[in-house]
Parts: C-alpha cells; structure tokens; sequence
C-alpha cells in the first residue's frame, strides 16, 4: 500500500504541474516527464512478478483520471500519462490498459470533442495506443472471481482535478445557445417580412433585445472564469498552510499538546461542576453544591462521610430531646394532679384556722358541700 500512495502522489505532482501550465500540448507535457525523469519508477522492482503487479497498478491509477468527472486538461494529462506509462514499462508482454464496457462509449465520445477542439496531438497519442493495442478490452472494470469475495478499497483520489459540477452549465450547454441563436435569427428575419422596411424591423416588434443569446453565453463565461479562480485561491491558500505546518513542526506538536491539556482540563472542570438531576425517587440521595466562602465559581461537594456524621449527630439529638420529654411528663402530670385535689389543711393550719381564721374554714368548705350537693342530684 505504501509503493501504490507513493506512486499516486508522484502522478498527482506531474498532473498538478500540468494543469497550472493552462495547456494540452503534448510537448509541454513530455517537458514536464523528463524534468522528473518519471521514466525511472520501473526500475525499482526486480522480479517479473512484482513488475507486473505493479505495472497493472500504476496503468488503473492513471486510468482513473482519464474518465469523468475530472477536468478536460487532466484528462488529457492523463491521457499522455498512459501513453508514457505504457511505453517505458519494463514487462515482456507488456501489460495492457483494462476497459471495461461500459467505459468504452464514454472514450469515444473524449475522443471525438478532441477532434472536434483540434487537438490533435492528443487524438494522435489515443490512435497510437489502439493501433499498439494496448488496451483489453472488458466486461467488468475490475477482475472477478468464482465464489471469492474480495473487499475493494478504493483509493481517494485529488479533489482539486475535478471538474467543477454546477447546474448553469449543465442547463445551458452549447447545444443550447447554438438552437437559441437560431431562433433568434429566424425570429429577426420573421419581424423584418412583417415590418414596413424589409431591412430592418419596426421599433413597436422590438420587445427583445438583439444581443440576447450573446449576453446569455458572456455571462456564463464569467461564472465559469470566477468558479476557477475561486478554486485556484482555496488550493493555494491549502499549499501555503501545508507549507508552514511543515516548516514549523515541533511548534505544532507543542501546540497539540497543549490544546489536548487544555481540554482535559475542562472536561474536569465541567464535571466537577455539574449538577446531576436526580429522578423523583431518588431526590433525596443528590449530591449538593455549596458556594465557597471565597467567592470562587467552583463548589465544595460535600463528602458521604460528614453526611452520614450529620445524620449520626441528628439521631443523637433526638434521642436526648426524647429523654428530656420523658422527664418533663411525669412532672407536669404531677402538677396537674396536684392542681385538681382538693386543699389538704394540716393540723396547724386547723389549729391557726381555730384560734383566730375561723371564717377563712367556712369560706373553703362551704364551696365544696355545694359541689357534692349538686353531683349527688345529678346521678340521681
């Protein structure tokens, strides 16, 4: 997997500069080739069996950028790539380009708007292969195989080749402008029969610009020139960042790890710091925060051990307070018998009461009579 990611990043390089080169000519491509002297990556495998292997996976990568949906230069640059590819190889037979059959309508059809471009260096370079046969020609575009199940994985290709998908261009094709320049034409000639000077129509037919398809397509051109230098923009800026992470690569070590400290951090702090909702059977075994005296944001939860010694010391006090209360009863139920018999009068009192408070006995005894008097008749 190794050789294969190094040989992909060596064909993106070689395309990459081709395509900042805004040319198709096969010259400037075969100038780039050389410069990297790209001819040499055969010359590392020694085995005829590893320069098979990796021959037939270097002739699928690039094949891979000569289909849609990537742009017509790299597609072309791809195209060179191949014929290269396959020229220098080091394998006797040589290995082949593998087609499937699907894939065939859609390279005739870049073979035709090639010839249609006048490019024709490139449709040259595609004739020259088919008469080398160099390509094997498929029913599936990849291998299979009986009863075997094979896991395929696919290797993600440059972003930056893609041709820019967007729906104006896709609405408007030049098939498109070339009908509507046509019944513009005819809509002109039509308004000139009907006006009163043949040669040219009545200001009152006039309801459409003449100019109208011709501003259609230079707007559309604008959009495309704008898409494309949007594009170039965001690619060098992404260069640049690579540059400079490179460049300073212990400080961006350091500074992972201090981003890492400093998110650990505050995944403790945010826990230690949150208070959990407990459910309604439950609210009375949740944990409480209580602000410290400092004024600090962090709050002091409170430790199961002085719980449970509060709750030690609040039985306590309950019990004394129970002892207390049993103390105090028998004492007022003392007093309130005390308070409902009637006055024992001693026998000093008596004699007291004799020598000189003799009304003060009559005072008390005359009450009480009374009061027997009437529970008497009651019972009866």
């Amino acid at each position: 997997m190794s050789c294969v990611s190094g040989l992909q990043t060596d064909c993106e390089a070689l395309l990459g500069s081709f395509q900042e080169t805004d040319n198709v000519r096969f010259e400037v491509f075969a100038g780039l080739w050389r410069d990297r002297r790209f001819h040499t990556i055969f010359h590392g495998q020694t085995r005829p069996l590893e320069k098979n292997k990796f021959t037939q996976k270097a002739l699928d990568l690039a094949w891979r950028y000569f289909l849609p949906p990537y742009t017509f230069q790299i597609r072309v640059g791809a195209l060179y790539l191949l014929y290269g590819l396959y020229s220098t190889q080091l394998c006797k037979p040589k290995q082949k380009i593998r087609i499937a059959l699907k894939e065939w309508l859609e390279v005739q059809r870049f073979q035709q708007d090639l010839i249609n471009a006048q490019h024709y260096d490139a449709a040259y370079i595609f004739r020259k292969l088919r008469l080398d046969k160099a390509f094997h020609f498929t029913a599936m575009p990849r291998l299979l195989s009986f009863r075997t199940k094979k896991k395929i994985r696919e290797t993600q290709l440059k972003e930056e080749f893609r041709e820019l998908s967007n729906r104006v261009s896709r609405l408007i094709t030049n098939d498109v402008l070339e009908e509507m320049m046509n019944v513009h034409d005819h809509y002109q000639k039509m308004k000139c029969l009907i006006s009163t000077d043949k040669s040219q129509p009545d200001k009152a037919l006039s309801l459409i610009k003449d100019e109208f398809v011709i501003n259609i397509k230079n707007a559309i051109l604008e959009y495309q020139q704008w898409q494309q230098n949007k594009m170039k923009s965001s690619s060098k800026a992404k260069d640049s960042e690579e540059m400079t992470d490179k460049k300073g690569g212990g400080t961006s070590q350091d500074s992972e790890g201090s981003e890492r400290a400093n998110a650990l951090a505050k995944i403790k702090y945010k826990s230690y710091n949150a208070v959990a909702v407990a459910s309604k059977s439950r609210r009375h075994r949740q944990v409480k925060l209580e602000s410290s005296e400092s004024g600090s944001d962090q709050g002091k939860m409170k430790s199961p051990r002085c719980k449970r010694s509060r709750e030690r010391s609040q039985v306590t006090q309950k019990g004394n307070s129970l002892e207390t209360k049993d103390r105090i009863q028998p004492i007022k139920k003392e007093v309130v018998t005390q308070n409902r018999r009637m006055p024992v009068i001693t026998e000093e009192e008596n004699s007291s009461e004799e020598g000189g408070n003799g009304g003060q006995f009559f005072f008390w005894i005359i009450p009480v009579v009374n009061r027997l008097v009437t529970d008497k008749y009651a019972i009866n």
